[in-house]
């Protein structure tokens, strides 16, 4: 039976499991049953998804080397870079089995997480938070917020389009670069886009980067 969304011929998918359409399930994954996953995502090359309690969204994109473990919840839009490792038991001991005693780690609409970044479990990344190349993160993350370091810190606000946000004007609006979308801080920790919804999906003009991200630092 024809199925609506593509396996290659290296990778294992065992059943049951969900699979939306059009995703794409790339050379040597594996995801193993019980499995959620929602449509159009993407997996590169050795990704493993583990069985039940792995809940995924929709255009979900992850790269290469990447292991997503049980108690694990990747709402739309998330992009897991190149080799990020995600964890679900914070004092593991190979002598010690803790199957039971799993840690939920959630990933909500929108985050990113850099190649080589860690995310220690039992943590909630919020939406359109961007987790630096090789940061530790330890404790939750706020919407927007940009993390580096080990453990990461925050050190700036940035954009749904990735781009760290200038300084606010007199009236507390920042303006993205590249789209041009305004935000504000509502309240001490909390950034929300004005024009914007934080669950509506960005139009399709906005979807194709113009300019690179460099060129806009300059």
């Amino acid at each position: 039976m024809k199925s609506d969304y593509f396996v290659h011929e290296s990778a294992y998918v065992d059943q049951p499991c969900r699979i939306g359409k059009g995703t794409k399930i790339w050379h040597f994954c594996h995801v193993m049953k019980d499995s959620q996953i929602g449509a159009n995502c993407i997996f590169g090359q050795n990704v493993l998804v583990s069985s039940s309690g792995v809940v995924m969204g929709n255009n979900v994109k992850v790269q290469n080397n990447v292991a997503i473990y049980t108690g694990t919840t990747i709402e739309d839009d998330v992009f897991l870079g190149p080799s990020c490792v995600l964890t679900n038991v914070s004092n593991p001991r190979s002598q010690i089995v803790r199957h039971d005693l799993y840690e939920r780690t959630v990933l909500r609409r929108g985050a990113t997480v850099g190649a080589n970044a860690t995310i220690v479990c039992g943590v909630e990344l919020g939406r359109y938070c961007f987790i630096g190349a090789g940061a530790v993160v330890t404790k939750n993350v706020p919407d927007y917020a940009l993390m580096l370091g080990v453990p990461a810190k925050h050190v700036d606000w940035v954009s749904r389009h990735g781009i760290p946000l200038p300084a606010p004007d007199a009236e507390g609006v920042m303006v993205c670069p590249e789209s041009g979308y305004r935000y504000q801080q509502v309240q001490p920790g909390v950034v929300r886009c004005l024009d914007l919804d934080e669950e509506a999906p960005l139009p399709q003009e906005q979807r194709v980067g113009k300019v690179s991200y460099r060129d806009i630092r300059k």
